[in-house]
């Protein structure tokens, strides 16, 4: 025994000290397993919300409304007002620079074509909201490219008291990675920034 170590009392026992190294495996454990379940948690709410929404309509609704955006919403809606499912077809414009002409006249159905101000989805919704009081519209079609489904249908069911419905349009592949990171930003701001019609 050196001169500075003091004896250890009668029956204690020399304790090695904690190792440091088996700690921070544990915390680095826990810190990936959070990410892993976050990074599944957004894709599975991503998955649902922008890639597989739900959607579909009745045979027949009051009026067929399609918003402005990339993709063929225009050709889904012109085909189902000419399978006469609803009496009106109403077709965003969007801004004007938008490539969306109102179609020629359909046999049987009310054309109704706007650009709405402000020109966003919430423009288009109060745009459908004062026409499905004029109209008396118990029920509508809303056509949107897959990803805006979901925003669509909160902004339009905010402004309109009856059913809302959704049958999306398909968009390019290469524009997915885009349209989903706008959707997730437009619907936070749906969600917590414009939370009226």
């Amino acid at each position: 025994m050196q001169a500075d170590e003091a004896p250890a009392p009668y029956g204690a026992e020399e304790v090695p000290a904690p190792s440091v190294a088996p700690r921070l495996g544990m915390r680095w454990r826990k810190v990936l397993i959070a990410l892993a379940v976050i990074f599944v948690s957004f894709s599975a709410a991503t998955a649902r919300l922008f890639i597989w929404p739900v959607q579909g309509m009745p045979p027949r609704v009051s009026a067929i409304v399609m918003l402005d955006g990339p993709g063929s919403a225009l050709n889904v809606a012109v085909r189902l007002a000419e399978q006469h499912r609803a009496p009106f077809l109403v077709i965003s414009r969007g801004t004007v620079a938008s490539h969306d002409p109102c179609p020629g006249h359909l046999p049987n159905v009310q054309l109704i074509c706007y650009n709405p101000v402000p020109a966003t989805t919430q423009g288009e919704a109060e745009f459908v909201g004062r026409l499905a009081k004029k109209y008396h519209w118990q029920s509508i079609a809303v056509v949107a490219i897959t990803p805006q489904d979901s925003r669509a249908r909160l902004r339009v069911e905010r402004c309109f008291a009856g059913e809302v419905y959704v049958v999306t349009a398909p968009i390019r592949p290469i524009t997915w990675p885009y349209q989903i990171a706008y959707e997730w930003a437009a619907l936070a701001k749906a969600l917590v920034i414009q939370r009226g019609c």
